[in-house]
């Protein structure tokens, strides 16, 4: 059995053990990663990719960034990696840094970075079919240098139900020495039979100091982003113990993006709050007025938390996100009726399963805040 156990700086400390579990000579040919947003699933899948496609003959030492396969991978031109992934996604796979003589060819990484006008355009977050049919089609074609080919997908939950079908049909066949790395947030979103026909890994979320230690220590290495431990903390606390989110955010606003879609997100979380926090007297037209352009997974997420902390106080319990916000919770908890709260939980899950689809996002968040409203005084 060949596992590779040796300490993996772009594998984040929590998953090296689950990287030191894989018996690397016994792969299925699809594998489903799959745990919370936001812990370091897509670097983790990325380097088992590289490690893969490593040419290296030196034993255990694998992705070695030594050989061929490895620099065509790091610059994002291994024509055995296929990557299948939204626009909103592609900056996080590798690309080259440089486009010399020696350069190697635009391997198969579905990434068609536009300029001009198309750099422009709204990123798309789903995987059309045409992309899925795409990359399927090249699975047709034997290995360019006569390994393993490795086609990653992310996040699997977003793919169309025509693509996803596209794909079940290539997991019931699969194309020889092709393994599928798939990765899910919500696997519970997955087709039942393409969960079937994967070995499922679970990612672990960190146990809280670990995680803060390794976001502190990300944190002084970016040059000018300085933060008092105590706001680390509520940030963390605040996304949900999800590490590699809470750094994306910091850097986001360090960099004072106002145009970046996770800023936008994050300043109208913040709205959010302070609007949901008015109980009974909250705004509700006024506050979907002032969010509804930011991403709506990530308001319906920050509602999800509040509302938990929310359940959680008014049954007796500590607050999981918002520890900072105990005496207005308990004030809240105090009015609040306890059966529309399980109802209005009810109704954020419900919304949850849909948030992908194009829907008016407006409406939705002026629904579910006047609903909110009514759990007050009644």
């Amino acid at each position: 059995m060949l596992t590779i156990e040796h300490e993996n700086s772009h594998i984040a400390p929590w998953l090296q053990s689950l990287w030191n579990s894989l018996d690397f000579e016994n792969l299925p040919n699809a594998i489903l990663l799959h745990g919370q947003s936001g812990i370091g699933k897509f670097p983790f899948a990325v380097e088992l990719a590289k490690a893969l496609l490593c040419e290296s003959s030196q034993g255990t030492q694998k992705p070695c960034n030594q050989c061929e396969a490895c620099h065509w991978f790091n610059t994002g031109n291994h024509p055995d990696f296929i990557s299948l992934v939204p626009e909103t996604h592609r900056k996080l796979l590798p690309h080259a840094e440089y486009e010399g003589d020696d350069a190697p060819k635009k391997g198969r990484a579905a990434r068609d970075e536009g300029d001009g006008e198309a750099s422009e355009k709204k990123e798309k977050k789903n995987i059309s079919i045409e992309e899925t049919r795409g990359a399927i089609e090249c699975l047709s074609i034997g290995s360019h240098r006569g390994g393993n080919r490795i086609i990653l997908i992310y996040p699997l939950e977003m793919l169309r139900s025509d693509s996803a079908n596209t794909l079940l049909k290539s997991l019931e066949e699969p194309p020889p020495n092709t393994i599928f790395l798939l990765l899910a947030d919500r696997v519970d979103r997955v087709l039942p039979t393409i969960r079937s026909r994967c070995r499922l890994l679970t990612a672990p979320r960190p146990d809280r100091q670990l995680g803060l230690d390794w976001l502190r220590d990300k944190v002084q290495g970016i040059s000018g982003l300085k933060m008092a431990d105590a706001d680390i903390e509520t940030i963390y606390d605040e996304q949900g113990g999800a590490p590699f989110s809470v750094l994306e955010s910091l850097v986001a606003r360090h960099n004072k993006d106002e145009k970046d879609e996770l800023t936008i997100s994050i300043q109208a979380s913040r709205y959010l709050l302070q609007s949901m926090s008015q109980g009974a007297r909250i705004n509700w037209l006024d506050a979907a007025e002032k969010i509804h352009k930011a991403r709506y997974s990530f308001l319906l997420a920050t509602m999800q938390r509040w509302v938990s902390d929310l359940q959680s106080v008014a049954q007796g319990g500590d607050p999981r996100y918002y520890p900072k916000h105990i005496p207005t919770l308990q004030n809240l908890s105090k009015t609040a009726n306890l059966p529309k709260l399980l109802a209005f939980w009810k109704s954020l899950t419900q919304a949850r399963r849909h948030e992908n689809h194009p829907l008016a996002n407006r409406i939705q968040l002026e629904a579910l805040l006047s609903q909110y409203q009514q759990l007050f005084g009644g």
